[in-house]
């Protein structure tokens, strides 16, 4: 166990860089690009981040494309940072590594720790330069580093415990942060910052975990922790879906923002006015995404303030009739009763699963969730070319030639469970039909994503 002073120091040094953490938000047009390994290859932190885009910013239309392949390094990412990364034609780059790069059961030998370390940080480093060389031939490209996800190295746990690991991953951190504020690139720092999450919330659980019984990968809960560390370095925190507060007595709206209040009518009973908003709330998952993994989304709000900070569609109306309940009704669904003192205090509609802007929102996080399934296809086709054909010298070759090597070497598992979908893509048929797919889906997102004009009604309940 590290440590309490050193403890303290590593949670002083992780809220300090998130609070210096800046850079430019996503803009209309942007196709993003997030390279990395399996963390990233499992499609959820950066579809959290894309469906905050899609939900927030309806008229803003971006593209987020997952380049995360299991097991990479360094090494793996620049092999196929050509043809596979740069090949969809990205205008941003989000690169990602140091899980894989900074060795695992190496540790077992606690007198070889600092030699196992060495070893991979300048292996770990010496392709990351030659990464950073062919991003420089792409000037107009952003490029955004971003430190891994944490190594839980301090979790109750005895499986996967490999001591002296996270300080080979914050030495990988550290020349990923210098080499982007050399080249002004940005640089996320997510490791610092859940460690820090980790090890307050580990004082008073030590069973507390964001990542899993592996330590290694994270939950739904840790890939929510992931998107939400991005956006707030993106200054998405204080930024509401909307706030509209009403008098009441005065009968006018005191303030509207993002949102569009009208036919607003008032009584000693009743408030009702027409309510458009310029923005949909964010909807929390509550299923397990993560295989062997029951961590929710929902679960990272017990340690996140992504609700106070990014998820507030409030509701304020003043002037009301004391110590009266009042019933709200959007188009006519009774969303709850309330009394006069919470509508006054202000209502984080956000927070309400029943309203028809938060079921319009869901429905977008499923249809999100089709695309991700559809879009792992296209990985697992990567991962077989790239992590078995490629040595076979078959890379890329879509041959039956390929296809029968792949078939003769099913005794590999993990080649197995990938060859359905390395068929279906492999198949110039099929793939075309998987590509139309993707892009109806993509259309269908900026479609239904555009909030709705509604009737708000609060009635007094006699």
């Amino acid at each position: 166990m590290r440590p309490l002073i050193f403890i303290a120091f590593l949670i002083f040094c992780a809220q300090n860089n998130f609070a210096q953490q800046a850079i430019k938000p996503f803009k209309k047009g942007d196709r993003i690009v997030f390279a990395g390994n399996s963390i990233t290859e499992a499609g959820l932190y950066h579809n959290d981040l894309w469906l905050y885009y899609i939900t927030r910013f309806p008229n803003q239309e971006i593209t987020v494309c997952n380049g995360g392949i299991g097991g990479d390094v360094a090494k793996n990412i620049n092999d196929r940072l050509e043809v596979d990364l740069l090949g969809k034609k990205p205008n941003v780059l989000v690169v990602t590594f140091g899980m894989n790069d900074s060795k695992y059961y190496e540790y077992g030998d606690r007198t070889k720790t600092a030699e196992t370390r060495k070893i991979a940080v300048d292996t770990s480093l010496a392709y990351f330069q030659k990464i950073e060389a062919t991003l420089k031939q792409h000037p107009g490209m952003r490029k955004i580093i971003m430190s891994s996800s944490l190594y839980d190295e301090t979790v109750e746990n005895k499986d996967n415990y490999f001591p002296g690991k996270a300080a080979t991953m914050e030495a990988i951190a550290a020349f990923q942060q210098e080499t982007a504020e050399r080249n002004t690139w940005d640089f996320v720092d997510l490791m610092g910052q859940m460690t820090a999450i980790t090890l307050q919330e580990q004082a008073k659980n030590p069973a507390f975990t964001l990542t899993g019984p592996d330590r290694i990968h994270p939950g739904s809960a840790g890939h929510f922790v992931m998107a939400y560390l991005f956006l707030k370095a993106q200054g998405m925190s204080g930024k509401p879906v909307s706030v509209v507060h009403i008098d009441a007595q005065k009968s006018k709206d005191i303030e509207t923002l993002n949102a569009r209040v009208s036919s607003l009518k008032t009584s000693s009973n009743a408030v009702s006015y027409d309510y458009l908003a310029a923005a949909l709330p964010f909807p929390i998952d509550t299923v397990p995404r993560v295989w062997q993994n029951w961590q929710t989304q929902a679960e990272a709000l017990q340690v996140i303030p992504f609700m106070e900070e990014m998820n507030q569609e409030r509701l304020k109306v003043t002037g009301l009739a004391a110590s009266t309940d009042y019933e709200l009704r959007l188009d006519n669904n009774l969303i709850g009763r309330f009394s006069s003192a919470q509508l006054s205090e202000g209502l984080n509609l956000a927070s309400l699963t029943n309203t028809p802007q938060y079921k319009q929102a869901e429905k977008l996080m499923h249809i999100l969730g089709e695309y991700r399934d559809l879009e792992r296809k296209f990985r697992n086709y990567t991962w077989v070319n790239y992590n078995f054909l490629k040595e076979k010298g078959l890379l890329l070759d879509d041959s039956q030639a390929a296809l029968d090597t792949v078939m003769a070497n099913q005794d590999n598992v993990w080649l197995k469970s990938k060859t359905e979908d390395y068929e279906a893509v492999r198949n110039p048929v099929s793939k075309k039909l998987l590509d139309k797919k993707m892009a109806a889906i993509r259309k269908q997102l900026y479609t239904l994503n555009r909030p709705k004009k509604m009737r708000v009604t609060l009635t007094a309940v006699q």
